[in-house]
């Protein structure tokens, strides 16, 4: 009896990774497909010096256990996008009263990418059904936005939604390439993922999710570091960890910098 319970629980032992597997968050299957995807990129850290102006990262793929006859007919489809850490977000709106621009109405988010860069062998519309995409949050104008606080009738929110997408887009920090995804040889491929000037810096995670003929097949996802180098780092640890002595400093500095010009520039 001791022996067959000792080989129970070695039984049980092993099966634990790979139950460990199918549970990890990283990773999303649909179980009718039998194709798997697995994705490199070219660096898993990004420094950011005070001369940083942007850059690109290469996501490496391949498509394991594809069909030839399937790759030959383009019926693979492939979306690849770099999500920032998430981050609340609060749009306002400005009114002139008086004769003076001020804050009347803002509305505020919930948690979202604070940047969001994405390629795709072809336009998302021609991949999958609106449907599946928002479901998944592939898209721009498919990542939940969902307010908080207090909405008034909600008559509003639509109008605000949509001022924030364009606020990032404008800023640089949405970006998408409807080509950007290309098939190298018969089932590896590569993206071209861009990062603005204006990244922010934390955790990021590079997503990589497979269609066939415009059903979901597999996602997964690794991790991305953005992380400041040098002075800039220096000036980024002090705001966010002593944030009371760096603000005396930066006023009393502000206060030398002013009396200095004065003096440099004083006519006498």
């Amino acid at each position: 009896m001791r022996a067959a319970v000792l080989s129970l629980a070695a039984i049980a032992l092993s099966v634990l990774p790979a139950a460990a597997q199918l549970v990890d968050p990283s990773v999303k299957i649909n179980e009718k497909f039998s194709e798997r995807i697995d994705i490199g990129i070219s660096t898993n850290e990004i420094a950011i010096a005070s001369d940083f102006s942007g850059t690109e990262i290469t996501v490496f793929g391949a498509i394991d256990g594809a069909d030839e006859l399937l790759l030959s007919t383009f019926a693979y489809d492939i979306v690849v996008a770099l999500e920032g850490p998430r981050q609340a977000a609060t749009v306002r709106r400005k009114e002139r009263v008086a004769g003076i621009w001020i804050n009347r109405h803002s509305i505020s988010f919930e948690p979202i990418p604070a940047s969001y860069s994405m390629s795709s062998t072809r336009p998302i519309q021609n991949i999958s059904s609106m449907m599946d995409l928002a479901a998944r949050d592939i898209g721009i104008n498919n990542i939940r936005l969902i307010p908080t606080g207090g909405i008034g009738d909600g008559s509003r929110v639509s109008e605000f939604r949509d001022a924030l997408r364009r606020i990032k887009q404008s800023g640089g920090l949405y970006q998408r390439d409807p080509t950007g995804v290309r098939f190298i040889s018969k089932s590896l491929f590569r993206a071209s993922v861009r990062l603005p000037a204006n990244i922010p810096v934390g955790q990021h995670e590079v997503r990589a999710v497979l269609y066939k003929n415009g059903v979901f097949v597999m996602e997964k996802a690794i991790p991305l570091r953005v992380v400041k180098t040098g002075l800039e780092q220096f000036i980024y640890n002090s705001a966010h960890s002593y944030s009371l002595a760096y603000g005396i400093f930066a006023v009393f500095l502000a206060g030398i910098t002013g009396w200095l010009s004065s003096l440099i520039f004083r006519k006498d």
